[in-house]
């Protein structure tokens, strides 16, 4: 059982406009009746993403991802169907219900501990910041000032400090009514192997980190001292809460202004972002000293298909440099990259030369591939044929990562160029290596379009625009009606919806699929008009079965014959009689007779 009662869902799903929510993420023009757009979830120059106001659905003819108002912010917003509920309600300013009495005892067990951890997170945060502007604090307001971090940025980013106290916060947190175990799973205290819990940072100067809505949910401590011990960065651990892996730092603070700029500037670490953020030279994100991982790739797409990085130029900056470039590039994003001089960051050269010169840097930085080209050719002399396919080898990896066909043929194009090589060699070679890329099956290849009969597209178009008649129709189909279909789930799912609202059916019918099957319905949904009405494509099913029947009876009688009729004469009449009983009720549906 769900969280929320099926009635609020229901409700809900009336109240909520798809358009109004997909146009907080997607500029859409009227086309008729429906708004279009470039598609949010891939890559694309045309506009191929179709909204559909009046029966509440989404689809896009390019990538095949389609859905109702939910499935748009679960796929968007990467969040569970709960947490789609959670912010549509948001949106629409409807009020929750408590937890369904229905509701498992996990799941709220596991709501109450998020809540309980990211009260603590921000009690956390309180305690930080009055630790900062207490006299403990002094030499780290010190290290802020020698770092040109002006007192609005510290508000404005939450800066603290960490006492050198063994359990100040803990204290604190007790004393507000946390249990001691509830603060071991937040990582906010630690559990030492003498038994004794303490506060995890201490003598640190404090980064919250935050999800993109704001919510504390981790810190990072940097050291005082060089000789103090431990780590130069000490991190949160991976909670219920907060995923590493998953979080860009600083994104709260700078979505709004990445949206309408239109990209991002992807920086490694804390003060490096706290400069350019200060600095207003751009709107920027932190990965925290880690290469990109898909799941931040994802949460940049919301926001942006537009990236420059600005890493560090040494060694181990560039590597990190290097993977996340090569992972944007396969997610579809336009990368940029610049390379600062040898021994600067993001931080140091704008404290050095000021915003406007970071700014002038950035406009001038280079597109990724071509700087690629560049990097991968240096040193080699491309006159000589090794030479020419060691290139060719390190470029044909990247170049089959990349997911849109046509870019790859430009990128081919400039190897060719580069490498003095034919384009037609090129360009095959790249097809080769993406094709020997593709090979996981994905959910929107089963069932596809194409394996559906004209009569299961009717319905299903049906469904979703004409419910009334195309319920009636489906109502009327029979199990051994359905075998053998490749809408056959689809068409069950319907059935069962048989005491749902019509005016809810469409919306109801794309919940209860699966990511695959919703799809598929979009795009049947998204044609113009229907091969045949409801109640003509139903009757097409059932000759289709009634055919199927008697096929297989006159194969059964002539496997009896050759064995032998006077063996089997009473099992060849049996059969016979059904024979003729099953071309009686196919000629009936031909001419649709009832006599």
């Amino acid at each position: 059982m769900g969280l929320f009662p099926q009635t609020f869902i229901d409700d809900l799903r009336l109240q909520a406009n798809i358009l109004q929510v997909v146009q907080e993420y997607v500029p859409l023009k009227r086309a008729g009746t429906t708004y279009k757009g470039n598609c949010p979830f891939h890559n694309e120059k045309t506009p191929s993403f179709n909204v559909h106001p009046e029966k509440g659905f989404f689809h896009c003819f390019g990538c095949g991802v389609g859905g109702d108002v939910f499935k748009f912010l679960e796929l968007h917003e990467k969040v569970g169907f709960q947490d789609a509920v959670k912010m549509l309600a948001s949106k629409f300013g409807v009020a929750l219900p408590e937890m369904a009495d229905g509701g498992s005892d996990d799941a709220r067990r596991d709501s109450a501990l998020r809540e309980s951890l990211l009260k603590a997170h921000e009690i956390a945060a309180a305690y930080f910041k009055e630790q900062l502007a207490a006299p403990a604090g002094g030499r780290a307001r010190s290290q802020l000032a020698d770092r040109a971090v002006t007192q609005e940025t510290i508000e404005q980013l939450g800066l603290g400090f960490a006492p050198n106290s063994r359990d100040g916060l803990k204290q604190r947190l007790l004393k507000q009514g946390f249990a001691q175990g509830v603060l071991l799973q937040s990582g906010l205290i630690v559990q030492r192997e003498s038994g004794e819990v303490v506060d995890r940072f201490r003598n640190r100067l404090m980064v919250p980190i935050c999800r993109d809505t704001g919510s504390v949910i981790g810190f990072g401590g940097r050291q005082m001292e060089a000789d103090q011990g431990g780590p130069k960065y000490l991190n949160s651990p991976e909670t219920p809460i907060y995923s590493k892996g998953r979080t860009l730092y600083g994104l709260h603070l700078s979505k709004a202004a990445i949206r309408k700029v239109g990209f991002a500037v992807l920086v490694e670490g804390y003060f490096d972002f706290a400069q350019v953020f200060q600095s207003q030279a751009a709107p920027a994100v932190a990965s925290c000293g880690t290469a990109l991982t898909p799941q931040q790739a994802q949460l940049l797409r919301r926001f942006t298909s537009k990236i420059v990085l600005s890493f560090d130029p040494d060694a181990a900056g560039l590597g990190a440099a290097v993977r996340s470039c090569e992972l944007l590039v396969a997610e579809g994003f336009d990368v940029n990259v610049v390379v600062l001089d040898k021994g600067e960051d993001p931080d140091t050269f704008i404290r050095r030369n000021g915003g406007d010169q970071y700014r002038a840097r950035l406009k001038s930085s280079r597109p990724y591939l071509e700087y690629l080209l560049d990097q991968a050719a240096e040193g080699l002399d491309l006159n000589h044929d090794d030479n020419r396919r060691q290139f060719l080898g390190k470029m044909l990896t990247v170049a089959a990562r990349i997911p849109d066909a046509a870019a790859r043929d430009q990128f081919a194009d400039r190897i060719a160029h580069k490498a003095r090589v034919t384009e037609d060699v090129v360009r095959s070679e790249i097809r080769k290596a993406a094709v020997n890329r593709q090979t996981v099956v994905t959910t929107r290849e089963l069932p596809s379009f194409g394996q559906l009969k004209p009569a299961e597209k009717a319905l299903i178009w049906g469904l979703i625009h004409n419910s009334s008649d195309a319920m009636s129709a489906v109502a009327g189909l029979d199990d051994t009606d359905l075998d053998g279909l490749a809408g056959r789930q689809i068409l069950e799912m319907a059935r069962s919806l048989h005491d749902e609202p019509l005016e809810l059916l469409p919306s109801t019918l794309l919940q209860r699929l699966s990511i695959g099957e919703a799809q598929l319905v979009t795009s049947i949904a998204a044609i113009d008009k229907p091969s045949a009405p409801a109640a003509e494509a139903a009757r097409a099913l059932k000759r289709l079965r009634w055919e199927r029947e008697r096929a297989a009876l006159q194969r059964e009688i002539d496997r009896l014959q050759q064995l032998g009729a006077s063996l089997h004469g009473d099992e060849i009449n049996v059969l016979s009689r059904r024979l003729t009983a099953v071309a009686v009720q196919l000629d009936r549906d031909i001419t649709g007779r009832r006599d």
